[in-house]
């Protein structure tokens, strides 16, 4: 995986459900690489059906559902809220990551539902553990933990 730290990438709204496209949210991150003048925004789609695969593949819900147990009863369905879009914007970010690895020109762009699934199902398998206290971490349950998410 290429060094993304030429790149400065961050959230600037999402999850949100995309037009005409049922079972798909999106994502728009503000990217800006040192060398440009100025920074691009990309859309990065994902369908619902990838998101829970992933997230039945990390076993998040049983994952938080421990942690949970020591939540305040009216606590837990903020946090479980909150991990459904903390996990879409995680994996959204790992997206746009694979694709900032192959290359990216100097304008706005969307990515679809479609493109690169199987390399993010393959990232995030392989980074599982990584992209879970990701998660954990901005939904303040476990100490913070360095990240390259």
């Amino acid at each position: 995986m290429r060094d993304l730290s030429a790149f400065r990438i961050t959230l600037f709204f999402g999850p949100e459900p995309v037009e005409e496209k049922p079972h798909t949210v999106a994502c728009v991150f503000n990217v800006k690489k040192r060398s440009w003048k100025a920074g691009i925004q990309i859309a990065v789609e994902i369908s619902t059906s990838q998101l829970m695969a992933l997230r039945k593949a990390m076993a998040l819900n049983d994952r938080l559902a421990t942690i949970l147990k020591e939540a305040k009863p009216e606590e837990v369905s903020y946090y479980q809220e909150r991990a459904e879009d903390v996990c879409a914007q995680v994996l959204c970010r790992c997206k746009l990551g694979l694709r900032l690895n192959s290359g990216l020109t100097q304008e706005n762009q969307r990515m679809d539902a479609d493109q690169l699934m199987d390399e993010l199902n393959e990232e995030a398998g392989a980074r599982t553990e990584e992209i879970v206290a990701s998660i954990m971490d901005e939904l303040d349950l476990i100490p913070s933990c360095p990240s390259s998410l």
